[in-house]
């Protein structure tokens, strides 16, 4: 038996899934720990920032890209907007997964986008974070060095 399956899609719709396909993706674990809960046993909000500090510097790890030597070499990268939606909690001694995304290659702006499951594979909660290369003795925003976005540009092509 023959079947015929006919796709639509929309040329927005084609676009994003072009689009994420083009992108650099990492995945981190981290373990809840005890003194990351609150009263009601949840991990406190305040506590993502971090996990997402690790999964970022683990991910650019992963390139051969440290913020020591970025630091080193007089860039800074501060933090310009921190954006997360909650979805469910995290509990005490739960095993995160933490898909940390680039999907952009950088500008004067570096954006992660993070997406946190559980063991269930519950999604948790999604976030933004978008880092600005700054020179650290003027305080300006400058591009990213050309040794970075070469360690990137194979995952946008």
């Amino acid at each position: 038996m023959f079947i015929e399956f006919q796709l639509k899609i929309s040329y927005f719709t084609l676009l994003k899934l072009l689009k994420k396909s083009r992108m650099y993706r990492h995945k981190e674990i981290v373990r809840v720990r005890y003194s990351e809960t609150d009263k009601m046993g949840f991990v406190y909000y305040g506590n993502y920032a971090q996990y997402f500090e690790v999964a970022r510097v683990e991910a650019l790890r992963v390139l051969n890209i440290s913020y020591r030597d970025l630091e080193e070499s007089g860039i800074m990268l501060p933090v310009r907007s921190y954006n997360i939606d909650y979805y469910k909690p995290a509990l005490y001694d739960d095993l995160l997964t933490i898909d940390t995304l680039i999907t952009d290659l950088p500008t004067a702006k570096l954006r992660f986008e993070y997406e946190t499951f559980n063991e269930k594979g519950d999604l948790l909660n999604k976030a933004t974070v978008v880092l600005v290369f700054m020179d650290a003795k003027t305080g300006r925003p400058i591009k990213p060095p050309t040794q970075f976005l070469e360690k990137l540009k194979p995952f946008f092509n």
